[in-house]
């Protein structure tokens, strides 16, 4: 699994971006591609834990253009493996 974690500003373009974005991120939740994703309390930021490898995640993010939108930066993309759950 990899997890990416975002950090947000109240950026106008940010906003307008955000329905598109959750559209998004609930077709790749259907697929499979994604385990589970949401923004931190107060809106500061996100998590977003995905299935595939690095390399798929790093292709999703390419073809979502909100990982490049103003008021949004990646913070961190890290492996992680679970002991416990799915």
């Amino acid at each position: 699994m990899i997890c990416v974690e975002l950090s947000f500003t109240d950026e106008p373009a940010r906003l307008a971006a955000r329905p598109a974005h959750r559209d998004r991120l609930r077709a790749l939740y259907e697929q499979g591609a994604l385990l589970l994703a949401g923004p931190w309390d107060g809106d500061s930021g996100a998590l977003l834990v995905f299935t595939g490898d690095r390399a798929e995640v790093d292709r999703l993010m390419a073809e979502d253009p909100y990982f490049t939108t103003a008021g949004v930066e990646v913070v961190a993309v890290r492996g992680w493996r679970p002991v416990v759950g799915p």
